[in-house]
């Protein structure tokens, strides 16, 4: 993997233009894995990538349905593992055909995941920003790191 690329972000549209900036270095086939806590912005993040990939339907977490799939300059598999519990349940999801199948794979809570996910991947932290021990609501650090052979910016 590549040396990481630190993004702040002051506020939710700071987060989507980030989003929006980091669709452009993709192309069919990659595989992105978004980890960071409750509220830290992943699916923000995701929405503006999706913005940037010319999706024009509203883009929400698959917290309960698991997947999302939206068509637009690629085809985009939005994965949200958060509610699988472990490595098996994200295995029974067959993640070959959504790697395999053309488009991008957006991947929430990757971490739940990573021993099924390619090595040569995207890695996409985001976490809230702390002040004097207290949080900073809007402001995030996204912290993305790319495969080995790809520019991060």
């Amino acid at each position: 993997m590549a040396e990481p690329e630190e993004i702040g972000s002051e506020s939710r549209e700071d987060t989507l233009k980030a989003g929006e900036a980091f669709s452009r270095r993709l192309v069919p086939g990659d595989v992105v894995a978004l980890t960071g806590g409750l509220g830290s912005g992943k699916t923000v993040f995701i929405q503006g990538v999706c913005a940037g990939l010319g999706v024009r339907e509203p883009v929400t977490s698959p917290t309960f349905t698991l997947l999302q799939e939206y068509t637009g300059r690629l085809r985009v598999f939005h994965f949200d593992f958060y509610r699988l519990e472990s490595v098996e349940a994200v295995a029974a999801l067959d993640l070959t055909a959504a790697f395999e199948g053309g488009g991008v794979c957006l991947i929430e809570w990757a971490e739940r995941g990573r021993p099924l996910l390619p090595q040569d991947r995207f890695e996409v932290e985001l976490a809230s920003v702390f002040e004097r021990s207290l949080p900073c609501p809007d402001r995030r650090r996204i912290r993305i790191v790319a495969p080995a052979g790809r520019e991060t910016a």
